[in-house]
């Protein structure tokens, strides 16, 4: 080679060789930061439901309905027929679903939807014998691979004769009451639905998901907002042990806010009732909060 030519060619270890590196290396490197950032800011817009909804199973020919008055759809004025099982139902109708099993017991506590002894078993949408829990594994063993959803609600009426209204305190017994009620679901309630719901290769049939609760005293008693929370955390965290989602109703009723503008058009409590339970119209939003959850 000529030396005019050797002469304009940096050689390997001379500076203008070494800046030549770092500026390729250097653009390498910050083109692969912008794609990250751009990956990441993609997943932040993704919504809620879509992330569940990735790991989910969908619906199936079967939905169970289990949990408390909620899940039966109690309401004061008699109609009991619509509560957010039965308006989801309608919804799931629309995407396979042709069977619809309700379980849900008025004034069930998780220690009776394990034992038995719900006070208001005889009005029930489904009769079953037993425990409202044998009778779920029962039904998901009888029908393998075809049920899904399964929704639950548990854990107010465990926590419920805690409250006073007259001073807007909880007992002393509050932690320990949640500390049994978590006992309960991670021991035994949430452990025997998921298996019941898995098959012999460990895949899940069928969805299991629960939702948080609303707080109907929350004009009232401002500070049992902090309670409900409280309660609403330890029921995302037993769910989170068994990838259980769980449907954010506090916030579709309208969360923490006080007063809350939502209270007395989603529930009874501001009427001649002054009961607790969701009208038809607070069963809807629950209902639509399964459905954002799932996105089915």
């Amino acid at each position: 080679m000529p030396p005019m030519f050797a002469a304009s060619l940096p050689s390997p270890s001379s500076p203008n060789h070494r800046t030549l590196n770092f500026k390729t290396h250097g653009r390498r490197l910050l083109l692969a930061i912008l794609v990250l950032l751009a990956l990441l800011l993609a997943l932040a817009f993704i919504p809620e439901h879509a992330h569940a909804s990735s790991t989910l199973v969908g619906p199936k020919s079967r939905y169970l309905a289990l949990g408390d008055s909620l899940a039966f759809g109690f309401q004061p004025n008699l109609d009991w027929s619509h509560g957010y099982a039965q308006q989801w139902n309608s919804n799931l109708q629309g995407h396979g679903v042709t069977h619809f099993t309700n379980y849900g017991c008025n004034g069930e506590k998780s220690s009776t939807f394990i034992h038995g002894g719900c006070p208001y078993a005889w009005a029930l949408h489904n009769y079953y014998f037993g425990p409202q829990l044998n009778a779920a594994v029962n039904y998901l063993r009888a029908y393998p691979g075809q049920v899904s959803p399964v929704s639950l609600d548990m854990g107010a009426n465990d926590l419920l004769p805690d409250i006073n209204l007259s001073n807007c305190t909880v007992s002393s017994s509050w932690e320990s009451d949640l500390s049994t009620l978590d006992t309960n679901m991670t021991a035994t309630i949430l452990p025997q639905l998921v298996a019941a719901l898995t098959d012999s290769s460990g895949a899940r049939t069928g969805d299991l998901v629960m939702m948080n609760y609303y707080d109907p005293y929350q004009n009232s008693c401002p500070t049992s907002v902090t309670y409900v929370q409280e309660l609403n955390s330890h029921l995302a965290a037993d769910a989170a042990q068994f990838n259980v989602p769980v449907a954010d109703v506090f916030s579709a009723f309208g969360g923490a806010t006080v007063p809350n503008p939502n209270t007395c058009n989603y529930t009874w409590i501001c009427s001649s009732y002054h009961d607790i339970h969701a009208k038809t119209t607070g069963y809807g939003v629950i209902a639509g909060a399964f459905e954002s959850l799932t996105g089915y």
